[in-house]
């Protein structure tokens, strides 16, 4: 590929990276502030409206984190010393963490929540939230400690040229590590993900029982306008399965990605590319809460039109 023809596409993919951190930004802002309305609109909150609305405020956040280091990236506006470097790549880091930590209990909240009272999981409704609260805070911790060794990883790019350096933006550098250390955090992160994916296919996998419950159910039913008509519980398992299916593609071609990325270090392409995807589930999931759910649709469309009237 001439220099030419890969100055062209580094800065396509520049736009396509900035293009979807923005995206992202203003989905997960509409689908945070229907949920906070909804939230302090009711008398008894429900533990899934909460859990929806710190997902998308995680990924709001996380959206924002990469767009702060992408700008570092391709346009700096000026040299940040260490300490923004390692709050930053940090904070980045802890917001995937829990970004994925809380995918996975709003799957598990919802399985537990559906489930028919003749399920197994009846005697966890009542129990759920707290007990998903605990766990959810336990992987917090956990992820905190596991990303703590970028505190002292991540320094200021320094002047002079070095190839002992990994260079994360302009103006961050990774410190090299020894063999062990790196095989030791890698080891962990992928058992943390490989436990929660697991736990996200089980609890889907018992969704698609339950839809295929309900189906089988709307085939006695001799009424036209029940048996036409989707239950709720059968709408929000779509939703679950329709979130779960895009989280499972989307993790398998960032994994892609990321392999092919470590085999051609120096092609440029795949590293935008690995960065576009792994924040790609965090810019398409708020579409599919806010193009499922009637009232967050109605809310924006009061919202937009008292604009219109004033």
């Amino acid at each position: 590929m001439s220099e030419a023809n890969l100055l062209h596409t580094d800065n396509n993919m520049k736009i396509i990276l900035f293009s979807e951190v923005s995206v992202g930004i203003s989905a997960n802002t509409i689908l945070f502030f229907a949920r906070l309305c909804k939230l302090l609109g009711e008398n008894k909150p429900k533990p899934i409206d909460l859990y929806i609305a710190f997902l998308s405020l995680t990924q709001l956040m996380l959206l924002i984190t990469m767009g702060l280091i992408a700008v570092d990236m391709f346009m700096p506006w000026g040299r940040w010393n260490s300490t923004t470097c390692q709050s930053l790549i940090y904070l980045h880091r802890l917001l995937r963490g829990l970004a994925l930590s809380a995918t996975c209990l709003l799957n598990v909240l919802w399985t537990i929540t559906l489930s028919p009272r003749s399920s197994c999981l009846t005697k966890f409704k009542h129990k759920s939230p707290h007990h998903i609260s605990g766990a959810f805070l336990f992987f917090n911790v956990l992820y905190m400690s596991f990303s703590s060794h970028v505190l002292v990883s991540i320094i200021a790019t320094p002047n002079l040229t070095s190839e002992d350096f990994m260079y994360v933006t302009q103006s961050c550098s990774l410190l090299p590590t020894s063999y062990s250390r790196e095989s030791r955090f890698s080891t962990l992160m992928a058992i943390r993900e490989t436990f929660l994916i697991s736990l996200m296919t089980l609890s889907s996998g018992y969704m698609v029982a339950l839809l295929w419950r309900h189906k089988k159910q709307a085939q006695h039913l001799r009424s036209t306008s029940l048996s036409s008509k989707a239950f709720p519980e059968q709408r929000a398992t779509r939703t679950i399965m329709l979130l779960m299916s895009l989280f499972v593609v989307l993790y398998i071609l960032e994994r892609v990605v990321f392999q092919s990325r470590l085999k051609f270090k120096d092609c440029s392409v795949f590293y935008f590319v690995h960065i576009i995807m792994s924040h790609s589930y965090a810019t398409v999931s708020p579409f599919v809460f806010i193009c499922t759910e009637k009232h967050i649709i109605k809310f924006w469309e009061s919202i937009f039109g008292r604009i219109v009237n004033i």
